[in-house]
């Protein structure tokens, strides 16, 4: 659909138009969170160029614990504060790397990967998980990115359930 660099930022917000639209479609009338998790991680899998993992991190008893997935094998437990994704988790904010390896504490499940971005899922009683996109390319995602894929969490909380905090209502 796009090439993750030299796109303009109208394109890019089309791009997630369209893949906002195509995940509702697939999530309606579904309110189960590992089938919602599992269609979601393998449509953007699917759409989202340059990408080598794809997935969704739950919250189970104080630390994240892997879920539904594509691309290689991962990291089964983070703890909060710990990586990208724990960061993410306590900060309870999406954060975005350009270079993974400048970031500290970063837990390199795929050496592969270069640059990465988690987006937390902020339901009723907090933190519930988080959506992790990897990619092998360095600098892969912006904030274009970041808007677009705040909004993908929003349709998947709403679909199964939850109430998304502002900072995710506003992406919708």
């Amino acid at each position: 659909m796009f090439e993750a660099r030299g796109i303009d930022s109208t394109d890019k917000a089309e791009f997630y138009r369209e893949l906002a639209g195509q995940l509702e479609a697939l999530l309606a009338g579904e309110r189960d969170v590992i089938a919602n998790a599992a269609n979601t991680s393998a449509l953007l899998f699917q759409m989202m160029p340059d990408l080598n993992w794809a997935g969704f991190y739950m919250m189970r008893e104080g630390e994240l614990v892997l879920g539904p997935f594509q691309g290689k094998p991962a990291c089964v437990r983070i703890a909060v504060g710990k990586g990208v994704c724990g960061a993410a988790v306590a900060r309870r904010a999406s954060v975005l790397v350009e270079d993974v390896h400048a970031f500290p504490g970063h837990i390199a499940c795929d050496s592969a990967s270069r640059s990465e971005l988690v987006v937390p899922l902020i339901g009723r009683d907090g933190v519930i998980g988080v959506i992790d996109l990897d990619s092998p390319s360095p600098a892969r995602f912006d904030a274009a990115d970041q808007a677009g894929i705040e909004r993908i969490a929003a349709i998947w909380l709403a679909a199964c359930g939850e109430t998304a905090e502002p900072a995710l209502a506003r992406a919708s």
